[in-house]
């Protein structure tokens, strides 16, 4: 019997979710990629080919049958999920006269439905192994940029979803979210995507941190809230942004 844990990374194949699962491997943890993106899917493929402890898994999180197929192929690869971070999200950023609802819509269903389809299909796993669910949130859900609407909405769907989830679930399961701030992640992308962003000293100087933050900041936090040691801890939310929500700006 596998005793190895195991964690399912929706939308790790480039970001936040591509380094947590490269630093969940380097912890011990056998690692599931479900990404919908197939091309960066298989450029991590080529990377981790015959390493032990990877998988990826071609799905679309807002899809019930293909949460289903990717949880079979994760159970017959591994035999067991411990542990689920929901991170699969996409954006439409745009004037609301612009937006249209189905662009609207598809925001909802990939950010937040499908967090909670993974994690209802994911149930029985997660209760069996006394699991842990990462949701990842954002700095959005709680402040905002103009024609943010559709990405904003559904990350404060996100935060709600994580507290309901942590009463009903509990204490079989513990349910946490974490909510970035400014995450520079724009060279971890596939290959033809991947184009490091000028950040000026002004941008690093405005975090009371001194810095933006990286995808391992984010990775770390949810490292530290798979740990059953911190089993206590459960329908939190941590914010993870430099100081910047606890800073007043006056222009």
């Amino acid at each position: 019997m596998n005793e190895r844990k195991v964690a399912v990374i929706t939308g790790g194949a480039q970001g936040i979710g591509k380094i947590t699962a490269e630093m969940c491997v380097a912890e011990g943890y056998q690692v599931a990629i479900w990404d919908i993106d197939d091309e960066a899917l298989h450029e991590e493929g080529l990377k981790h080919a015959g390493s032990d402890g990877w998988l990826g898994c071609c799905c679309d999180v807002a899809s019930e049958v293909s949460v289903k197929q990717a949880i079979d192929l994760t159970i017959s690869q591994y035999g067991r999920i411990d542990i689920l971070v929901n991170n699969a999200a996409i954006a439409a950023n745009k004037p609301i006269h612009e937006l249209e609802v189905d662009e609207f819509r598809r925001v909802i269903d990939v950010n937040l439905t499908g967090a909670f389809i993974s994690t209802k299909f994911c149930e029985t796993e997660l209760r069996k192994n006394k699991g842990s669910v990462i949701n990842i949130c954002s700095t959005r859900a709680f402040q905002s940029e103009a024609h943010t609407e559709a990405y904003s909405a559904s990350k404060g769907g996100i935060f709600a979803l994580t507290h309901a989830l942590a009463v009903s679930l509990g204490p079989y399961v513990r349910v946490n979210t974490i909510s970035p701030g400014w995450i520079d992640v724009s060279a971890v992308r596939k290959s033809k995507l991947a184009r490091q962003e000028l950040i000026s000293g002004a941008d690093h100087r405005q975090h009371p941190a001194g810095r933006v933050g990286q995808a391992e900041d984010i990775a770390r936090m949810i490292l530290f809230l798979c740990d059953p040691r911190n089993s206590f801890i459960t329908g939190q939310n941590f914010v993870v942004d430099g100081g910047m929500t606890r800073k007043m700006i006056y222009v």
